[in-house]
């Protein structure tokens, strides 16, 4: 399996159709949901008849480099999560390259997302030649601003966006982060 990046502790890989399993048990956690899209968990036919065929299609319509790849823990070869550089589709956000990461519950905490995110930040500017790079997430989502801005981050702005059924804590809108190759500080990536 080639890999696309590697981290201290992780390697970042295309994903595969044998992919599902781990995809759907990631996509399935209601924990991992809960800030996300509806914020209930994806039913597994889902993940197999949309969501993988979709990212995998991916790889083959966007530019070199973008995507969402598998993160798997370096020594134990065990599946984390994924991260994301694409074109931004998130609600609120308009145009640019996004980044995204959602990691399996048992492995939060441990400093994956924020690893994997200023990886890819990195990768961005410096691989890719990227200048700009966006990110979104709900304001009550505290874990997921503290990896933003960890990652050297900077919030842009709050937004509101009217849901067919808001999730809980979608009253308090949500955030818009950015960092730019020319302010960004090598150190924090």
């Amino acid at each position: 399996m080639p890999t696309y990046l590697e981290t201290r502790r992780m390697l970042l890989r295309p994903f595969t159709e044998a992919d599902a399993d781990v995809l759907a048990a990631l996509h399935g956690d209601p924990q991992v949901m809960r800030f996300i899209d509806t914020g209930l968990p994806v039913p597994r036919e889902e993940v197999e008849r949309e969501t993988l065929p979709r990212i995998i299609r991916e790889y083959r319509e966007l530019p070199p480099g973008l995507g969402r790849f598998a993160a798997e823990e370096r020594d134990s070869g065990a599946f984390l999560g994924w991260f994301a550089l694409r074109p931004a589709d998130s609600v609120g956000l308009s145009d640019g390259i996004e980044l995204g990461y959602r990691i399996r519950s048992q492995a939060w905490g441990q400093g994956y997302a924020t690893e994997g995110a200023r990886a890819l930040i990195r990768h961005a500017f410096l691989g890719l030649g990227l200048t700009e790079i966006v990110a979104t997430t709900m304001a009550v989502n505290v874990a997921s601003r503290r990896v933003m801005e960890k990652a050297g981050m900077a919030y842009v702005r709050t937004f509101v966006e009217e849901f067919p059924a808001p999730i809980e804590g979608a009253e308090h809108g949500d955030l818009e982060y950015v960092v730019r190759r020319s302010g960004w500080d090598r150190r924090t990536g």
